[in-house]
């Protein structure tokens, strides 16, 4: 139940976030795109405005600086040929602000005009004023009269424009509808884009569960090219690892069970004959319970290889010094001795010169003990081990070739598998657990060597073991 309710939660989180970048995407475009053509088409009027209005007030001034005096009587002489002038009011003040001339409805002839405007002019300097209110364009300019260098006068010119401030409705509520247009097309992809992300993202979850849950072979398959994608490719890499380590730990309990319920077994059926049979003689009690040593000998083997397995697993500290390869060598072949006299095999050796590797001691004992214990025992009598030593550039080559029966090529592949064993009935025969070629393997490679299994010509089979060289300047 509970993981029924983690999913909306999820995917509600999801969306949240989804919706909140967005909106604040959308607030963002929508206040771009309703204020700055806004903001940039009025300041376009107003500079209209401000050249029309200033060309207008030049046109008077130039007039004006023409009459003797500034008077009412001269200015209206002079401003009534200028029939071009397209304002809505012409206002003339002399140099002290008195208005001489208004065209207004409120005329102001005869009163002082020391509006913000008038005064710069007076001052010698043009101005310009404008406001938008209302759907109008409400627009001042004042210039000087300018007589033999000094300001005589001022004429401040009025306009309201109410034509482009229905242009400039018309552009804002063209605004107002592309805005709208936008933002349902904005919130469409949204809503497109946040239901395909939140159903990826789901399947991907769900696949995360069941494989949390032990369904190993399940895979989740998601469409592109995209980081999702790449997500799920990864997942199904791992989810296949998974899959190969659990089916390899479930084979390596059944084997490791199958493994000590054998010597178990022989030592519960001995121990039974010994306890049921009154009878027994001396002789045959102490057959059986060397028998039952042997069994137990063999269940301490299993454990002791099954450890060496586990330190390899838990990544042991690895000890690495200068080992002599030739030392070991020669070493476990005086220890094998008995062994291969007793199978009738002969050990050969052929050591080559300067062969010390970056491994340790222990490391590499086990790695000739095991090799050639198996050479040995997998053997025929009259047979030959050849154990050879080289060193090649950076690397020390170990060699255990043997004369015997050989592997198929077939199970060359599996056999430094975990309890893998060619042929099952002779290698129990053998005292084999089928770890040996394992341990070998994982110490090789906890070295940072490679080893390798082939068929020789001449028959039986070779192991080479590469190593590294030791050097000085090696950590």
């Amino acid at each position: 139940m509970a993981r029924q309710e983690n999913k909306p939660k999820v995917r509600r989180s999801l969306q949240t976030r989804l919706a909140i970048g967005y909106a604040a995407i959308i607030a963002a475009l929508l206040i771009l795109l309703n204020t700055y053509p806004l903001i940039t088409t009025q300041n376009l009027m107003f500079r209209s405005q401000q050249t029309a209005l200033q060309n207008q007030a030049a046109l008077v001034t130039n007039s004006l600086t023409t009459a003797d005096e500034l008077t009412p009587e001269t200015v209206e002489q002079t401003i009534t040929p200028l029939e071009d002038l397209d304002v809505q009011r012409v206002l003339i003040t002399d140099e002290a602000g008195l208005v001489l001339y208004d065209t207004g409805e409120n005329s102001q002839v005869g009163k002082y005009a020391l509006t913000r405007e008038v005064v710069s002019a007076l001052r010698g300097n043009d101005a310009f004023a404008s406001e938008y209110q209302a759907g109008v364009f409400s627009s001042r300019a004042a210039s000087p009269i300018m007589t033999r260098n000094t300001v005589v006068g001022a004429v401040c010119l009025y306009e309201a424009d109410s034509s482009q401030g229905v242009l400039l409705n018309e552009i804002q509520h063209n605004l107002r509808l592309i805005s709208l247009v936008v933002c349902l097309a904005v919130l469409a992809l949204f809503a497109a884009f946040s239901r395909m992300l939140t159903r990826r993202v789901s399947m991907l979850l769900a696949g995360i569960r069941r494989v949390r849950e032990g369904e190993y072979t399940h895979r989740v398959s998601l469409d592109g090219q995209d980081e999702l994608g790449q997500l799920a490719d990864e997942f199904n890499q791992l989810t296949g690892r998974l899959q190969t380590t659990e089916e390899e730990r479930r084979r390596f309990v059944s084997d490791a069970s199958h493994e000590l319920k054998t010597p178990l077994a022989s030592i519960r059926l001995l121990t039974d004959s010994i306890l049921q049979d009154e009878n027994i003689d001396r002789e045959t009690t102490l057959e059986f319970v060397g028998d039952i040593g042997e069994a137990a000998d063999r269940l301490i083997h299993i454990s002791q290889e099954l450890l060496a397995l586990n330190r390899l697993d838990e990544g042991r500290t690895i000890l690495r010094e200068p080992v002599e390869v030739n030392r070991e060598a020669e070493k476990t072949c005086r220890m094998l001795a008995p062994l291969a006299e007793e199978a009738q095999v002969t050990l050969e050796k052929n050591l080559g010169p300067d062969c010390a590797a970056r491994c340790s001691r222990e490391d590499v004992d086990q790695i000739f003990r095991n090799l050639m214990e198996n050479a040995i025992k997998y053997n025929v009598p009259g047979g030959k081990v050849i154990v050879t030593t080289a060193r090649e550039g950076d690397q020390i080559r170990l060699e255990v070739a043997d004369t015997g029966v050989g592997i198929p090529r077939e199970d060359m592949d599996r056999i430094f598998e975990r309890f893998y064993r060619v042929d099952k009935a002779r290698s129990r025969a053998a005292g084999g657990t089928g770890l040996g070629l394992s341990i070998v393997r994982d110490t090789v490679r906890s070295h940072g060597g490679q080893i390798s299994v082939a068929p020789r010509e001449e028959g039986g089979t070779v192991f080479t073991v590469y190593l590294p060289v030791w050097k000085e300047e090696a950590p």
